[in-house]
């Protein structure tokens, strides 16, 4: 995907985003941040220090080439992946699918990467301190023993990120949404937080699931003592899309997944009963609807589609919509609105 512009909207989708990946990466070297600090937009999540709640979902930085540059534009925190043990190149191409009429993005990439390794060193060499780096793992696709490489992922991951995102909710990889249902999942986020050491593990899940699907992943979540479930992923399904790409397949992303994103927000709200902190994403492309999920019981959200049609402008300018906001509300930080109508 790639930021909105006359001349890489005629490019192949996957192609201009790889362009913006290049320019950011160059960008966030010597940049200038386009985002002041707002000091009342702080608040701490699962023992993490988060400059503010707008995050960088994983996707669009995969190999994170570009992590100096995204906290440049700044975002609180930067997801980077998914990451394989193994570098694949995910499903063929064309892959990326965009739908301008609905400001929406389908993809059915399937988990391609460089491979882990390669990443870990570039997260290394980014400058740290700039905000909070976030590392998203899975399985390649013909692993025999998925949950080893989970495993794999975790361990070689967490001397370098400030939290590692456990990703089993792509729809683009045969057979993986399997492991969010009953032993499957309770075997993984076991193995999965001994490895982790002391740094903290998120859950991301699908927002393609039933009520008792939701409340056996909260019971899982918080028996197996996760840090936080990122709701959601993109979806299957299809609803109302106006765009002649409309029956690609793969994962839907962008404005029309927001109704289904905080219904689900309000159903792990729910199951959890708030014990677990939540992170929405889907369909959020603007300080006001950050602000509503927030107050609907989000901890923190973040952006991917909105990028592609808002523009690299958008983390700046939602950070002073929420300015605003707080000041309008009569809320002293941010940490003050999370979950005042779910209450």
């Amino acid at each position: 995907m790639a930021f909105y512009h006359p001349l890489l909207f005629r490019l192949d989708a996957e192609r201009a985003h790889g362009l913006t990946i290049a320019a950011l990466a160059a960008w966030g070297k010597a940049g200038t941040p386009l985002a002041p600090s707002v000091p009342r937009l702080a608040s701490s999540v699962a023992g993490i220090a988060f400059p503010n709640p707008v995050g960088l979902a994983a996707g669009v930085d995969k190999d994170g080439r570009a992590i100096d540059g995204f906290f440049g534009l700044g975002f609180g925190s930067v997801e980077i992946g998914t990451l394989t043990p193994l570098p694949q190149p995910g499903n063929p191409k064309p892959r990326i699918f965009r739908l301008p009429e609905d400001r929406a993005v389908i993809n059915r990439l399937g988990f391609n990467n460089g491979g882990l390794d390669a990443a870990l060193d570039r997260a290394k060499a980014h400058a740290r301190g700039k905000g909070v780096l976030g590392i998203n793992v899975g399985a390649n696709k013909d692993a025999t023993d998925r949950t080893a490489d989970y495993v794999h992922g975790v361990t070689r991951a967490a001397p370098h990120a400030d939290y590692i995102t456990i990703n089993i909710s792509s729809p683009n990889t045969p057979g993986l949404r399997d492991l969010q249902h009953g032993a499957a999942l309770r075997d993984l986020l076991a193995a999965c937080t001994a490895a982790k050491g002391t740094t903290p593990i998120f859950l991301k899940v699908a927002p393609d699931l039933e009520p008792a699907d939701i409340d056996d992943i909260a019971r899982a979540a918080i028996d197996n003592r996760i840090d936080a479930l990122i709701v959601n992923n993109t979806t299957i399904g299809r609803p109302g899309l106006r765009s002649a790409n409309a029956t690609e397949t793969g994962g839907l992303s962008g404005a029309p997944l927001a109704p289904l994103a905080r219904q689900r927000l309000a159903d792990f709200r729910r199951a959890t009963g708030a014990a677990i902190p939540l992170i929405s994403v889907g369909g959020i492309g603007s300080g006001a609807e950050a602000y509503a999920r927030l107050r609907a019981g989000a901890s923190l959200v973040q952006l991917y589609t909105a990028l592609v049609y808002e523009g690299p402008g958008l983390p700046a300018r939602m950070l002073r919509e929420l300015d605003a906001l707080l000041t309008r509300d009569g809320f002293a930080s941010i940490t003050d609105a999370i979950g005042v109508d779910a209450r």
